[in-house]
């Protein structure tokens, strides 16, 4: 069940349609109930007020695997997930745009925060890496976490370097820098100071570190 019918919840039902997951939308404003009828034919579309509970139970917000409040205002987000919270086993998932609420609301059930200023900023910087990879880096992808201070970053290794065939524990990495995965032929490695990077594998990185372009760059 998502609560509003915005652009987010539009693209969201979209991808979990695609997924054959079963979704209902509840949206106040009957023109964009509308809209969305014809946009995702699929989807359950409830023309009604997501904050009215009576609605929400009708609905069978009890009976839900996950609840999503993306209405316009931070507080009824919160509300209609604490809601949720309490009559339901539901994942929350609970839209916040104002990023002062962060040290408010760490400690109550609403389950996993998505703010779209923050999404916004990881997707750019997906995008400009990617562009990057096409001109000859290696980042296959990047995550930011932390209020932007951390990257989580995938390698691709293409071709060997100095950091391929050699124990990690002889590498002299940067500091603030974590090396997590190395995934080579399908198969996941928790790596030791004794494992290798090797040509062909896929190494994921999480470091403080800005503007690593390379797996060479993980080197201090």
């Amino acid at each position: 069940m998502i609560a509003g019918g915005s652009k987010i919840a539009y693209y969201l039902a979209e991808s979990l349609l695609r997924s054959k997951i079963q979704v209902k939308i509840v949206e106040t404003n009957r023109k964009r109930c509308e809209d969305l009828c014809d946009l995702l034919p699929k989807a359950m579309i409830i023309h009604g007020d997501a904050s009215n509970h009576d609605i929400l139970l009708e609905e069978g917000l009890p009976q839900m695997d996950a609840f999503v409040s993306l209405t316009d205002y931070d507080e009824e987000n919160i509300m209609l997930s604490l809601y949720a919270h309490k009559v339901s086993e539901a994942k929350l998932i609970t839209k916040i745009n104002k990023i002062d609420y962060d040290s408010v609301i760490d400690d109550i059930p609403i389950g996993s925060i998505v703010s779209p200023k923050y999404l916004t900023a990881e997707y750019i910087v997906q995008y400009v890496r990617s562009m990057q990879n096409s001109m000859g880096c290696n980042v296959e992808a990047v995550y930011l976490m932390e209020d932007n201070q951390v990257e989580a970053l995938e390698f691709v290794v293409k071709e060997p370097s100095k950091v391929t065939d050699i124990a990690l524990m002889d590498l002299k990495l940067k500091k603030n820098l974590l090396l997590c995965t190395i995934v080579r032929q399908g198969r996941f490695i928790l790596p030791s100071g004794r494992d290798c990077i090797q040509t062909g594998d896929t190494v994921v990185v999480v470091t403080t570190n800005k503007g690593l372009k390379d797996i060479a760059d993980i080197l201090a």
